[in-house]
């Protein structure tokens, strides 16, 4: 039985990513510092006997006792919401963090992925993005501690991959949504529910002509295991190439819960992506892999989750 270890693991795609791992007959070990992840996520799991739970700060020394086949590096705030609330921390967890689990994977002779984002395309002049697209990115905007984060993470990866000969894997993740999301962490699929579940005019910035693709977090989780268990080691984007407007993802959202809710537009943020859409050749070519819940489907599931959640009322 291999022995996982996966930081940010109490948080919404981690939380997931340790139910999946723990399916498939592994051992895990879920660090969180707790930040932005919460221990609601993984309550379910803390009785199971494969699974240990310890509270971590990853910028700080791990001490991991015994052997370890994986580490997957999920721990960072990945909204702007939180992002702007904790630059520092974001900045540190992404260069300092990710380092010490790099140094961990070195030691224990593990593989190592680092869960990477869409936003390290910036606000890409080109579209879909595939991965060997070098993306346009403001490096001093009020993204940026976010961005570069992920982008020196990913060029860490490869130094350890390319001189020390880690077995690495890059995950470049796009939108994704589904239970468990934080209805405050300020993304627009929680924002847009909360809104038209209570009646309130959901938020569009900008004109709402921006572009997003959504992915349900069953097939990312797919997408992620199918990569950790692969031999690849550059990155791969992960994401849903279904693209929809941010206006048109606000009409569907209020259809799907049947709210009276309208729209009122409010002025863009900087540095806030015009378009987002994976390109995921590379996924289908070497992981088999695509996702296979539509929208409707996914957001309904979504939808009954916050609906079945009291503290939907509690923004």
């Amino acid at each position: 039985m291999t022995r996982v270890l996966v930081s940010g693991g109490a948080g919404f795609i981690g939380s997931h990513l340790c139910d999946r791992l723990l399916a498939e007959g592994h051992k895990v070990i879920c660090a969180d510092s707790l930040l932005t992840g919460h221990k609601s996520n993984i309550a379910h799991l803390l009785t199971e006997k494969n699974f240990e739970f310890m509270k971590h700060d990853i910028t700080q020394y791990i001490p991991i006792m015994g052997e370890v086949d994986y580490v997957l590096n999920f721990a960072s705030p990945a909204s702007p919401i939180d992002y702007y609330q904790y630059p520092l921390q974001t900045l540190k967890v992404g260069s300092i963090g990710t380092r010490n689990m790099l140094g961990l994977a070195k030691a224990k002779k593990a593989v190592f992925m680092q869960a990477s984002t869409s936003e390290v395309y910036g606000d890409p002049l080109v579209n879909p993005q595939d991965e060997s697209y070098w993306g346009n990115v403001n490096p001093i905007g009020p993204r940026s501690v976010y961005d570069e984060a992920k982008r020196f993470s990913e060029a860490l990866t490869m130094a350890y991959h390319n001189v020390d000969k880690v077995d690495t894997r890059i995950v470049r993740i796009f939108n994704t949504y589904g239970p468990r999301m934080r209805l405050n962490d300020g993304r627009v699929v929680p924002n847009f529910i909360y809104q038209a579940l209570n009646g309130l005019p959901l938020t569009v910035y900008g004109d709402g002509s921006q572009t997003r693709s959504f992915c349900y977090v069953s097939d990312l989780v797919d997408g992620i295991y199918r990569l950790l268990m692969s031999d690849v080691n550059e990155p791969v984007n992960l994401g849903n190439p279904n693209e929809i407007s941010v206006s048109k993802f606000a009409d569907v959202i209020i259809s799907l819960t049947k709210s009276k809710s309208g729209k009122v537009f409010k002025t863009l943020p900087e540095d806030d992506p015009k378009l987002r859409q994976p390109d995921i050749s590379k996924a289908k070519r070497l992981l088999g892999w695509e996702p296979k819940v539509n929208l409707e489907e996914g957001l309904g599931k979504a939808i009954e989750w916050f609906r079945d959640h009291p503290e939907i009322n509690t923004l």
